[in-house]
């Protein structure tokens, strides 16, 4: 894997999408930070090719530079599956040759083995009837992106994460489906977010989807599920709710 051949073609490809954006910005930071958890985790789990993990951290959001130029939104809801739209740029318009030509792929199995990990790296769960290496491949994106997820969610404000204004964050209770799934550590379905502190929650319930020890611990170490659960509602019961979190979400 010619890594600085990735990194050269990957830095033309966003200049393309304006790199001063913000929301731009705040893509191209993600995307080497969860590549290089995509090595560190992917060691930890016993992956056969550090290169190739690394490589799905590289182009596992691809797509979101194309919706914010459709769309200008990180919603996939209200957008475009950005997992979905990544991969039929790389694997059906060829895009992934800018970044590892044909000829370079020595083993046969890693090309469709990276296009299932972009595919899957967004969704509820997991698509059924992946091999073993196809799933651990696809564990260690999944995990690397939300630890990385909770970093991001710290660092930009709420209100442009989740397109609410500060008094429906501040004001919102917590619907009932997010106290059930947090209960039951689980994720949390879009479709089940009733209100608008749903959101938060649903983040902080990624912790509970880690596969790997090591991304729980990385994720405890860097303090940002911690710092999403500083947040200070004007709703006294959402208070009180955040507390049982802050209580429990290591236990």
């Amino acid at each position: 894997m010619n890594r600085k051949r990735v990194i050269s073609e990957f830095n033309r490809y966003v200049d393309a999408y304006d790199p001063s954006d913000p929301k731009i910005a705040l893509k191209i930071t993600h995307t080497y930070r969860v590549a290089s958890l995509c090595e560190r985790i992917g060691i930890s789990a016993g992956v056969d090719d550090a290169d190739l993990a690394w490589l799905s951290g590289m182009l596992h959001d691809i797509g979101r530079f194309e919706q914010i130029r459709r769309f200008d939104t990180f919603n996939d809801a209200l957008s475009v599956d950005h997992a979905k739209l990544g991969a039929d740029l790389l694997f059906g318009e060829g895009l992934l040759e800018r970044f590892v030509p044909v000829d370079n792929w020595t083993n046969p199995e890693d090309r469709p083995l990276l296009e299932r990990a972009i595919r899957n790296h967004n969704r509820f769960r997991l698509e059924e009837g992946l091999s073993d290496r196809e799933r651990t491949y696809c564990d260690v994106l999944r995990d690397a992106d939300k630890v990385d997820i909770f970093r991001v969610n710290c660092e930009t404000p709420l209100e442009d994460i989740y397109n609410l204004t500060t008094d429906e964050l501040r004001s919102s209770g917590v619907g009932a489906s997010a106290r059930a799934a947090y209960d039951e550590r689980t994720a949390l379905l879009r479709s089940l977010k009733s209100e608008p502190i749903d959101h938060l929650v649903g983040h902080v319930c990624l912790i509970f989807e880690l596969v790997n020890p090591l991304s729980k611990q990385i994720a405890r170490e860097q303090g940002y599920v911690d710092c999403l659960l500083s947040f200070e509602s004007n709703n006294p019961e959402t208070n009180v709710w955040f507390d049982h979190m802050r209580r429990t979400i290591w236990a």
